[in-house]
């Protein structure tokens, strides 16, 4: 009873840390990619966040396009969740530097996953609604546009076929296997917290 109880906490504290931060890092990506703003999800997004992100940005203002507060907010709530899950399974608290290693691998691990889920939501509406002007399918062009323009100027479309996509999606499952991989391996934590 009490293992079955322990893994539900770490589910369930894994689960609602990781949609936090997803929609921490759907806000730090709209500020890189300069979407719009005042698109309703956007909105919704700064709403969601604003409490723990604002008081951060007095001290830490962006930097260009790089939402620093954001990113440090990220990076304490990853934190602060690996340490919650840690302490339901009876460890102490890691090392500091292990901790910021698995933290900043959940970050880069969140970050990936919303340019992999955009991809894919590009592409279907590329085939079944190609001109969209729902604020959804816009926020989503907003965010891919910026990794895609660059692969679309090596490999431009093929008459009606676009192969950037598929590149994009191979980066990504570079970038994960090897960077997301080596900071979990690299900080122990990766097993006992669910990378």
């Amino acid at each position: 009873m009490g293992t079955q109880l322990g893994n539900t906490g770490i589910m369930l504290i894994n689960t609602l840390i990781n949609l936090y931060l997803f929609v921490l890092m759907l806000r730090f990506l709209l500020h890189a990619s300069k979407a719009d703003y005042y698109n309703p999800i956007s909105q919704g997004v700064v709403k969601a966040t604003s409490p723990l992100v604002a008081p951060v940005q007095k001290v830490l203002r962006p930097m260009g396009p790089i939402d620093v507060a954001t990113l440090v907010v990220g990076l304490v709530v990853k934190a602060i969740g690996i340490i919650l899950v840690l302490w339901i399974v009876g460890y102490g608290v890691p090392p500091i530097i292990n901790l910021l290693l698995a933290a900043v691998a959940g970050v880069a691990n969140a970050i990936l996953k919303i340019y992999f889920f955009a991809l894919i939501i590009m592409i279907i509406l590329s085939w079944v609604a190609p001109r969209a002007s729902h604020p959804g399918a816009l926020l989503v062009m907003q965010i891919t546009e910026p990794i895609m323009a660059p692969v679309r100027r090596i490999i431009p479309p093929l008459g009606m076929i676009d192969l950037s996509p598929i590149v994009v999606f191979l980066l990504i499952n570079v970038i994960d296997s090897l960077v997301v991989g080596s900071l979990s391996r690299a900080s122990g934590l990766g097993a006992l917290v669910g990378f």
